[in-house]
Formats: structure tokens, C-alpha cells, sequence
């Protein structure tokens, strides 16, 4: 090999590893500049009062639509209001949302991040739409990667990210409604009467907030409460309710109701009507007023509540409208008695006195009388 060769081949391989190095070097840099720039371009803090809508959905057709209104946020599917501190955090999030770094960028690889297009039924992410007068931004928002971050990708770009802080999204519409109900504290009860859907009715009361126990009327002859605090349980059950979903009324009244009344001592009155759906659990509520310091607490709740059936806890609706009988002391179980002197033993043949076993030999047996 002739040194005029020796040194192409040399001069080539220097190419080679400049190239190389520069290739590495650029690749590197282009990753490195990711990090710590924000996932969605132009959604900030600033933008996140301007936004009017929020749109979840999932493949398996499940979604949301949280709309702004002139004061606050509802849900969508629903008409109802949301919990409106929960969709705020959800936006800042979304504001404050950074490159951790790039992951892949192969379609085929996206379902084991959870950020393939939500167009199929077996899509695990879930799709967001932030719709602002000016601009809608779409997210996927795919598995999590630990407790602070997760995986996502902007819709109709090919990079996915992983990306802090951890969002997790959900695209039922009653994850995302104010479950705060209402709430009155056992202490303002003076009385209630229970109308179960079934079985006799029943009035507790108290005279003043200082009796702390309530009495009832109407118990059955030869019964007795299981204790003196044996009503007190019903008169908490308005305290700190709350809802899993809702809708409207219905128009035709179902069967199978139960209501109970309660009276505070400020005049305030709470008519709750329940009936049972399947597995679920509903409730509606009609407030009214016999005394001016009340007038305005009954008109809030009968703008928030009336016309609305609400789907509650089991433990709440049954606490709400217990029946009598399960307010009393129980009864003696029934069962066969003996009668007082009865033997143990089994009975003898005819003519032997009751108790004795059979087989027993005359000899052992009394003489008669005369004998």
C-alpha cells in the first residue's frame, strides 16, 4: 500500500469521526433544548383565564365538557355545576406543564405510553381539548411515570413527552360535579318525622338544643327504644351530604317513596323524598321557611336544589329514612318451650310413668294400689 493511499484512507476516517462526533453532538443538543420548555406552546398562566371550555373524551366514548359561565364552571353533560376549584387546578397544571425529556416518536410504540390517538375503543389516554377565542390546544394525556410526572403528547405531533407535573384526568362527567349538597348541623333539629316506603311512621322531637336526645312518638304498645339516643343518629343525617351524580326530576312521581320532614328551631323546614333505582340511591329536597331569619337560607337551597334528583350514598339515604323497628329494642326471639317439669328423657311404653326408659323390668316396677 503506497503512502498516497495510506493517507486517503487516513483522511477518511477523520471525516468519519468528525461527522460522527458533530451527528452526536447536534442529536444531543436537540434533546437537551426539550427540557424545561413548556408541552403546550402559548398556554401559560396568562391564558388560563381566557379559556371558555374544556373537552375530556376517551375512546370508549366516555367524556366531559366543562363550560365557563359568567361566574362559574359546569358540567356539560349535566347541567349542573362543577367543582370548579378542581377545573382551575386542572388548567394551572396544564399551564405549568414542562418537557422532563423526549420519549418515542414511532406510532407503534405510543400504546405502551398511553398516548396513542383516542379514536380507538382500546385507547387508554385521554384527550383534551382547551378551547380560548383564539386558539384550541389538544393534549393526550397518557400513563404515569411515578408520583410526579407523566407520559403525554400534543394531538397531530408525532414526539411523545414525558412531562411533570403528573396530571390524571378522568372523562366521567361525575368526577367532575360539586358533590357538596347540603349540610345542616343535628343541632339546629328540633323535630322530623319519618314516612318510610314502607311500615308505620314515626315523629321524634326535642324541646330546646339543651336536650340532647329525641323522643319518640308513636311506639307500639309493650315496646321500648333500644336506648334514649336511639332517633338521634336521623337528626345528623342532613350534616355534611354529598352527591355521586344527578339529574332533573322526573316528571311522573316514582312509587315506592319515603319522605322525612325536619323542622329547625329557627323555622327552617327540609321536606327529603327517597326512592330507590336499582342500585341507586335518590333523593330530592323542597325547603321552606315559617320565620324571617330562615327566608334567605331556604331560598339558596331551593335555588340549588329544587328540581333535581340526586343519586347519594346508601349509608346516607338509609340513615335518612330508617324505619321504626329499627329503632326499638328487639323482641325475644321465638322458639319452642318446654313445659315446666317435662323429663329429658324419652318417652316409655304405655302404662310406665313418663321419663322412665323403656325395657325396665316389672320387678322394678311400684305395685299399684291394693296390690
Amino acid at each position: 500500500m503506497n503512502s498516497r493511499r495510506v493517507g486517503l484512507l487516513l483522511i477518511s476516517s477523520i471525516i468519519i469521526v468528525i461527522l460522527a462526533a458533530w451527528l452526536s453532538s447536534t442529536r444531543t443538543t436537540t434533546k437537551a433544548t426539550l427540557a424545561g420548555q413548556p408541552v403546550i406552546q402559548g398556554f401559560d398562566n396568562g391564558a388560563v383565564n381566557s379559556v371558555t371550555e374544556i373537552r375530556l373524551s376517551k375512546g370508549d366514548g366516555t367524556k366531559t365538557t366543562l363550560k365557563k359561565g359568567s361566574t362559574d364552571w359546569s358540567v356539560g353533560e349535566r347541567d349542573y355545576p362543577a367543582d370548579s376549584g378542581k377545573v382551575r387546578k386542572l388548567l394551572l397544571d396544564l399551564a405549568a406543564l414542562n418537557v422532563i425529556e423526549e420519549k418515542t416518536s414511532v406510532a407503534e410504540n405510543y400504546p405502551t405510553l398511553g398516548v396513542e390517538d383516542t379514536t380507538s375503543n382500546k385507547a387508554t389516554g385521554t384527550h383534551v381539548d382547551i378551547v380560548t377565542p383564539a386558539k384550541t390546544y389538544s393534549l393526550i394525556i397518557g400513563k404515569t411515570s411515578g408520583a410526579k410526572s407523566g407520559y403525554v403528547r400534543v394531538a397531530n405531533t408525532a414526539p411523545s413527552l414525558l412531562a411533570a407535573p403528573l396530571i390524571t384526568v378522568d372523562a366521567d362527567p361525575r368526577r367532575w360535579l360539586d358533590h357538596s349538597l347540603i349540610d345542616i348541623a343535628q343541632e339546629r333539629i328540633k323535630e322530623f318525622t319519618v314516612k318510610p316506603a314502607e311500615g308505620p311512621g314515626y315523629t321524634a322531637s326535642r324541646p330546646n338544643k339543651d336536650t340532647s336526645d329525641f323522643a319518640v312518638a308513636e311506639i307500639p304498645k309493650g315496646r321500648k327504644l333500644s336506648s334514649p339516643a336511639a332517633a338521634d343518629p336521623i337528626a345528623g343525617s342532613l350534616g355534611s351530604v354529598s352527591l355521586d351524580d344527578v339529574q332533573k326530576l322526573p316528571a311522573t312521581a316514582p312509587t315506592g317513596v319515603a319522605h322525612t320532614v325536619f323542622t329547625t328551631f329557627e323555622g327552617l323546614k327540609i321536606d327529603v323524598t327517597g326512592h330507590k333505582e336499582g342500585n341507586k340511591s335518590l333523593v330530592s329536597f323542597t325547603t321552606t321557611a315559617s320565620d324571617p331569619a330562615t327566608e334567605m337560607e331556604a331560598k339558596s337551597l331551593t335555588a340549588r336544589l329544587n328540581g333535581w334528583e340526586f343519586e347519594i350514598p346508601s349509608y346516607k339515604y338509609d340513615g335518612l329514612f330508617r324505619p321504626l323497628e329499627e329503632l326499638l329494642e328487639k323482641l325475644p326471639e321465638k322458639g319452642d318451650k318446654k313445659k315446666p317439669g317435662a323429663a329429658a328423657g324419652p318417652a316409655g311404653p304405655p302404662g310406665l310413668p313418663q321419663g322412665l326408659p323403656p325395657g325396665l323390668p316389672p320387678g322394678l316396677m311400684s305395685p299399684g294400689p291394693g296390690k
